[in-house]
């Protein structure tokens, strides 16, 4: 079932987007057989969850950690992470870099921008997010590398406020890129989109895609 899910999802998906498999809360079968089924990327958002399944899951797979990220935690998961979608404060940029420096690597982190009108979740605002970048400690983290930005939309039936708030994402992270990122070809993920949202995402210039529910199914809490 999950790796007919799988296929169905990497079906509807633009070329060049990538697909993270959320697959937090999910028992580690449910990731072997995405895994079985071509799949390499996953993402988790619980730093213990990932660990146990970092050491007992294929070595191959691209773990990314798409959850809020607490600094006193980023030292279990710095040796291995692929990417980390969240990242919302210089506090917690510092700390991975940190980190990734003792473990002798460079860790590919996105800033996380707030667009929704939801008070909950994290990120810096758009003025925060440019204040951030002028004020340019982050070019002095050597073991930290900025790859792009991720966003959640507010969650709402209502597809044009959703479109809005993609395309806002993506005028931001253009411009962004242009102005602080030109000569890094590095610079190039939008995270963005998720399973019920993530065809209007690609619409609107997503390069990746986190999707959970319609791959696993249902979580269970």
């Amino acid at each position: 079932m999950i790796s007919q899910n799988l296929n169905r999802v990497k079906a509807t998906l633009r070329e060049g987007v990538k697909l993270v498999a959320v697959s937090k809360y999910h028992p580690m079968e449910d990731l072997q057989q995405a895994y079985d089924a071509g799949q390499r990327i996953f993402g988790e958002s619980h730093v213990q969850e990932l660990t146990a399944k970092y050491e007992a899951l294929p070595k191959d797979i691209e773990w990314h950690f798409i959850g809020h990220l607490q600094t006193n935690k980023v030292k279990y998961i710095a040796p291995f992470i692929s990417l980390i979608h969240a990242v919302d404060t210089v506090k917690l940029l510092r700390e991975i870099d940190r980190q990734a420096q003792k473990a002798g690597r460079v860790v590919d982190c996105l800033l996380q921008m707030h667009i929704a009108q939801e008070e909950t979740k994290f990120g810096f605002t758009p003025a925060e997010l440019i204040e951030m970048l002028e004020a340019g400690e982050w070019k002095t983290l050597a073991n930290v590398r900025i790859v792009g930005l991720m966003c959640m939309a507010t969650n709402t039936d209502d597809e044009t406020q959703i479109r809005g708030e993609f395309k806002f994402a993506h005028e931001t992270f253009e411009s962004v890129k242009q102005r602080f990122f030109a000569d890094e070809p590095s610079f190039k993920e939008l995270s963005m989109g998720m399973s019920g949202d993530y065809m209007i995402a690609q619409e609107e210039h997503s390069t990746m895609v986190r999707v959970g529910t319609m791959i696993f199914g249902a979580r269970n809490y």
